[in-house]
């Protein structure tokens, strides 16, 4: 069976800019490579100023990924004109009373993450460890779970505001990946592993608001939880030099 994360955008049409931020990018071309090349992404809501820069940037990724799908429609047109019921669809929300586990990929075929536009980018507030100043990365996406996954908060919120209420009240069946905010890319990642490779949710090796260290002057500490490879946060291709491009623009005067 093959299984499709919705990365639904909560904005109303045309309300995001002509092209999505690069780190935005960076995050949507890892989650169609995380979803595997059995599983589908469809990113559903997005404005028609947004959707042709997403869809050809996404064009341009060379590594193996699922297949995906850029569409102006919401994920209930979606999923009315595809005859999905909504029984089938989870929708990944951290007040939801049940974790995800290994069965719910025999129960729902659909998993729904929702985003949402804000003014503070996808890292929140950079912190550079030596010198104590702070920096902030960009002005673009709200996102799902937890900082990004289903719409539970924005990135850099503390306390995270709750972003999923929307959804919640059409009615999906839900589901939590546990108490900490996670971006949408790593919440996606950690949807796959679950369900379609079966591990346990708390069998996934994690690590917690990692350091990022450019060199001995130059770190970030990212507050969201990473699946790691080793000791080494799992990030997407090219964020690593971004957000350090980033924080020396933060610090241009």
């Amino acid at each position: 069976m093959t299984l499709t994360y919705v990365i639904e955008h909560m904005e109303e049409d045309e309300t995001t800019p002509k092209s999505l931020p690069p780190w935005v990018e960076l995050e949507y071309a890892h989650m169609i490579m995380l979803a595997g090349i059995n599983g589908r992404v469809e990113f559903t809501h997005l404005s028609h100023n947004s959707s042709s820069s997403l869809n050809a940037q996404l064009a341009l990724i060379n590594e193996p990924a699922a297949s995906y799908r850029v569409h102006t429609q919401s994920v209930m047109e979606l999923l009315e004109q595809n005859n999905v019921p909504i029984s089938r669809v989870c929708l990944l929300d951290p007040k939801a009373q049940i974790a995800l586990s290994p069965e719910d990929g025999k129960i729902f075929d659909h998993f729904l993450f929702g985003v949402r536009s804000v003014s503070v980018g996808i890292s929140g507030l950079l912190i550079n460890l030596t010198s104590g100043r702070k920096g902030i990365l960009g002005e673009y996406i709200e996102a799902s779970y937890s900082s990004h996954y289903s719409g539970h908060c924005i990135p850099g919120d503390d306390p995270p505001r709750d972003r999923t209420s929307e959804l919640r009240q059409l009615g999906f069946p839900s589901r939590h990946l546990g108490p900490m905010q996670m971006t949408t890319d790593t919440a996606l990642g950690v949807t796959k592993q679950v369900v379609d490779d079966k591990v346990q949710l708390n069998a996934i090796p994690y690590v917690d608001s990692p350091t990022i260290i450019f060199n001995a002057k130059e770190s970030v500490e990212m507050p969201f939880r990473y699946i790691v490879n080793g000791k080494e946060p799992i990030l997407p291709p090219g964020m690593r030099e971004l957000l350090h491009e980033d924080l020396n623009k933060s610090f241009d005067f």
